[in-house]
């Protein structure tokens, strides 16, 4: 029972310090995210298992983790307001031409990484975009 509390725990570590890291996909992760990722899982087994190195304890472990991904998945299917803080908000980048300064510094989300989005779905010039969010899955969709 004690791996099944230290995995919850640990779980919900990791959900937390994720939401505070930001909306960053997968793409978009820098080699120093990707370090702080594989550091982050081996620390949680560390903090999860203690002590046991059995196949029983990891296989616990693991099950723990996936039954909250379930849990959290269904609860935030069934109810939207709790979907807002299981996966998070869009977030306004920009209207009408004008970047929203104050809303990229807050997101960590400098303006040639918007500009690279914008290239990448064929947009050259930010003018032309009526809205520009940061979508919950850290993507950014632009509305001319």
């Amino acid at each position: 029972m004690e791996i099944v509390i230290r995995s919850s725990v640990m779980f919900f570590v990791a959900w937390i310090v994720s939401r505070l890291a930001g909306k960053r996909g997968l793409s978009q992760m820098t080699p120093l995210d990707m370090i702080l990722l594989v550091t982050i899982g081996d620390l949680i087994q560390q903090g999860a298992t203690q002590e046991d190195m059995s196949m029983a304890g990891a296989a616990l472990a693991v099950s723990t983790i996936c039954l909250w991904v379930v849990v959290l998945t269904w609860i935030s299917f069934r109810w939207s307001s709790a979907r807002r803080v299981i996966d998070g908000v869009p977030v306004l980048l920009l209207k009408d031409g004008e970047l929203l300064e104050d809303v990229m510094r807050s997101e960590h989300l400098p303006r040639d990484e918007i500009m690279e989005q914008a290239r990448g779905q064929g947009i050259d010039d930010l003018s032309s975009v009526r809205i520009a969010v940061l979508e919950p899955n850290g993507s950014i969709s632009f509305i001319t």
